[in-house]
């Protein structure tokens, strides 16, 4: 297994990309690329709709190629081995649709677009073509994201390797089938929003306690930090992890009776699957409006 990643990555090291959009999502996926020595930055393209300000901040911090000229746009659309779709969904329809004129059927797409699915990506571009859709969360904007991906029929297994070489760079990734890619959305996508409310509440319990704000908040930044930690060094699961600190008649199980009676794990999933069934109904209503 090492040996084929190490394969794709001198691959992929080869490869020329292009992201169509500049955002941060785009930003982290070329920091990442960068950082990991998976790509050059002579070899790296960033194009956006109008937006040449940020098109030259990227260009000065990273050293890629980002023009604001249209022929340059186009070229860089042309050359690529590998185009991420990182544009606005709302600017999806349009973008798109002006790829069917550029890309060829040897280039592979990478989508981070929001509840568009691959067949509407390949209808809206008009031919068939290799398209990964892909679903990562904000943590990967410091190389500790979560992404999971799926792949449309026109991939090969060469080019998935790429997709999930490419994503490593910031974080993990999983392979799941397109419609699962919401359920990734609702615990991976939205999941540090979770965090941080369950974060937000004991910082707010610490003060509550007389503790300072910044004292309460360090500690509990630090709390969260080890117990993630502590699950993937050990491996073992969060269940035995919680079983192993909550001794009988102590002050874990107080607090943790009190959470059963007010059903806050049942509450949790019910808010996961919540937000899944939300990133349907989302990606149902975006492609009613981009298809119609």
């Amino acid at each position: 297994m090492s040996q084929e990643r190490d394969a794709t990555a001198a691959a992929v090291a080869d490869m020329r990309c292009c992201f169509y959009g500049a955002g941060s999502m785009a930003e982290a996926i070329v920091r990442g690329l960068l950082g990991e020595g998976l790509a050059r930055p002579e070899r790296i393209g960033v194009i956006n709709r109008s937006n040449v300000d940020r098109l030259s901040e990227l260009r000065e911090q990273y050293g890629v190629e980002a023009p604001s000229g249209e022929a340059d746009k186009n070229r860089l659309l042309a050359e690529a081995d590998v185009i991420f779709l990182c544009m606005k969904p709302k600017d999806a329809d349009a973008a798109l649709r002006g790829l069917s004129a550029l890309v060829s059927e040897k280039q592979l797409l990478v989508s981070v677009i929001a509840g568009l699915s691959t067949a509407t990506i390949g209808k809206l571009i008009g031919k068939p073509v290799a398209i990964v859709r892909t679903m990562p969360n904000t943590s990967s904007t410091i190389g500790l994201g979560a992404t999971g991906l799926c792949c449309n029929a026109f991939v090969t297994a060469s080019q998935q390797a790429t997709a999930e070489a490419l994503f490593r760079a910031v974080g993990i990734t999983t392979v799941v089938e397109e419609p699962l890619i919401d359920a990734v959305t609702g615990l991976s996508g939205s999941g540090p929003a979770y965090i941080y409310y369950v974060m937000e509440a004991m910082i707010e319990a610490g003060m509550r306690l007389g503790l300072s704000p910044e004292a309460s908040q360090e500690l509990t930044v630090q709390t969260v930090l080890g117990a993630a930690s502590m699950v993937k060094a050990t491996g073992e699961a969060p269940a035995e992890l919680r079983r192993k600190v909550t001794s009988p008649g102590g002050t874990t199980q107080a607090a943790v009776e009190l959470l059963n009676d007010k059903q806050v794990s049942e509450t949790l999933v019910r808010a996961v699957l919540r937000a899944a069934e939300r990133a349907g109904e989302l990606g149902a209503a975006l492609e009613r409006s981009t298809i119609s």
